[in-house]
């Protein structure tokens, strides 16, 4: 405990002397970072702004890392923000404190209070952008994105998720990006047709809506169910306002880009079938041939070759989230696909023709279970059929899917 409170009252300090300095047009921005080879961080930066549709005097908060690969974007990114015609409130990590090597602005006094008056603060941002490495940090009580999550949940604001991550292996182990990934990331962020994307995932949700749907795979998944009036997320890069407004679940008001995901917790009591899983590791052991049978919603049966008593004993530590099914999720975007001859997956599977079918907390989904457990599963061979159409047939976008 004093450890924390130490860490905090630390990073505190930091954030209101960095706060003190004037706001005016006179401010320099720090000298510009280098900037990464091999990507365009003018395109970059200039695409996450438009992505946002600012409208006059909409508040842009950045929250990052500092010190790493991504620093020359931060002065770009609030260039840009003003250009737009938005209000730059600076940026500044997890901890609140204003990233070192960037222009404070009069935002950090309310910031340099500490997490009691972040409520107050945040809830005056219009947009946050989460750049990469702005993760939540277990050792403190609450941090600003967590805060930010709250206000988002109340019904306010919007964010950008800028992870530059999520590159993942066939067994589920997230691997380091490299330039192969670098490439296929920044294709997919500059190059998408965004309203042929929107078009693909509207498309998705009417036909979610009127049909059951059915997951296969060769290994043996056979899972159904439907999903009614539920929230189906169309992750399709628009971070606007006036899309924002429109929001029915916490995701709803997370933008990722890159983007190309369909995301839906369906009617948990209409969830029946099996779920047969490629390799990996549960509850610290090595599980092969593992498939989960649920009914309503729920496993009712494990099996496994080997490991059976690591997976149980992840769903015990996990509760009652961790032998819940908690959500579809299709890529419909072809510039995220798996690359030929590769044997890894791009972005959290928002790919064309990957599928996650994932167990745990879908609360952030707008469903009711909680508990805070959450497990994805990537799928690169399944089938998926929705009233009887199918959009991915054994890992590749087909019929409405591929156009």
């Amino acid at each position: 405990m004093s450890r924390r409170l130490a860490l905090s009252c630390c990073l505190s300090l930091i954030a209101a002397s960095w706060a003190c300095a004037p706001e005016s047009a006179d401010d320099a921005q720090a000298a510009t970072p280098a900037a990464e080879p091999g990507l365009d961080l003018e395109a970059v930066a200039g695409m996450l702004v438009a992505r946002m549709d600012l409208q006059p005097g909409e508040r842009v908060l950045l929250v990052g890392q500092g010190w790493g690969r991504w620093d020359a974007l931060v002065p770009l990114l609030r260039e840009g923000v003003a250009a737009a015609g938005g209000v730059d409130l600076g940026a500044v990590d997890v901890h609140g404190a204003v990233l070192e090597g960037t222009a404070p602005t009069g935002f950090a006094d309310g910031l340099a209070s500490g997490p009691d008056g972040w409520a107050e603060a945040l809830g005056g941002v219009d947009v946050a952008v989460k750049l990469p490495g702005a993760v939540p940090d277990p050792a403190v009580p609450t941090d600003v994105y967590r805060v930010l999550q709250d206000v988002l949940r109340g019904g306010q604001g919007r964010t950008v998720h800028f992870h530059w991550a999520g590159k993942t292996s066939f067994e589920m182990e997230e691997l380091p990006l490299d330039a192969l990934a670098d490439r296929v990331y920044q294709t997919a962020l500059l190059e998408t047709d965004y309203a042929g994307l929107e078009e693909k995932l509207a498309a998705f949700e009417a036909a979610l809506r009127q049909g059951p749907v059915r997951v296969t795979t060769p290994a043996g998944t056979d899972i159904g169910f439907e999903v009614g009036d539920r929230p189906v997320t169309r992750q399709d890069g628009d971070a606007s306002a006036a899309r924002a407004a429109m929001a029915r679940n916490l995701i709803d008001r997370e933008v990722e880009l890159p983007a190309g995901a369909a995301r839906v917790s369906p009617l948990l009591e209409t969830v029946e079938g099996s779920i047969a899983f490629p390799s990996a590791m549960w509850g610290g052991e090595r599980v092969e041939g593992l498939v989960l049978r649920f009914e309503g919603g729920r496993v009712v049966e494990v099996a496994a070759a080997s490991g059976r008593d690591g997976v149980l004993a992840e769903m015990e530590a996990g509760g009652e989230a961790a032998s819940t099914f908690r959500e579809l999720a299709v890529g419909l975007n072809p510039l995220l696909a798996i690359p030929e001859g590769e044997e890894w997956i791009p972005y959290y599977g928002y790919g064309g023709g990957v599928v996650r079918l994932s167990l745990g907390d879908n609360t952030e989904l707008g469903g009711s279970v909680g508990g805070g457990y959450v497990r994805w599963n990537f799928f690169t061979d399944a089938t998926v059929t929705v009233g009887g159409e199918e959009w991915v047939r054994d890992g590749r976008l087909v019929g409405a899917g591929a156009s």
